[in-house]
């Protein structure tokens, strides 16, 4: 296990802009605040969405599209940074309108109404490679 403390500095809540994509504001904020690196979790709805589901067999993405309202019932991740891009790695459950769940990592997707609250490491953090996974991963 790789491991190291982090030192926050801030913390904000904010308003995602309706119509806007979900992650895109996330790293706007995280931008706009020049957070290097950051945890944070929302909640909201969207009005449509791409999760993506990870196969560990084919180290593949595979995407999972939804075409309709759905309520964003959690979204947790990190900000850090990738290829010279500040990117969120975001994971969501959502649900339909008969309640049924469906959950992943979280690509797009068109916000209807978020609220975030993201704290702020005081230390960058840059995603490596990870050879055994061929994910971009922390430390």
């Amino acid at each position: 296990m790789n491991y190291r403390t982090v030192e926050t500095t801030d913390e904000y809540v904010a308003r995602l802009e309706h119509g806007a994509d979900w992650r895109a504001e996330i790293e706007s904020l995280a931008g706009e605040v020049d957070a290097d690196a950051a945890w944070f979790t929302a909640l909201g709805a969207v009005q449509d969405a791409e999760l993506w589901f990870y196969d560990q067999d084919e180290c593949e993405y595979y995407p999972i599209e939804f075409d309709e309202p759905l309520e964003v019932a959690t979204c947790v991740g990190n900000v850090s940074w990738l290829g010279g891009d500040r990117f969120a790695h975001t994971h969501a459950v959502l649900s339909d309108d008969e309640g049924t769940t469906y959950s992943g990592h979280l690509n797009e997707a068109t916000v209807w109404a978020g609220e975030v609250y993201m704290r702020v490491f005081a230390d960058e953090l840059e995603r490596e490679h990870d050879e055994t996974t061929d994910l971009d991963l922390w430390l």
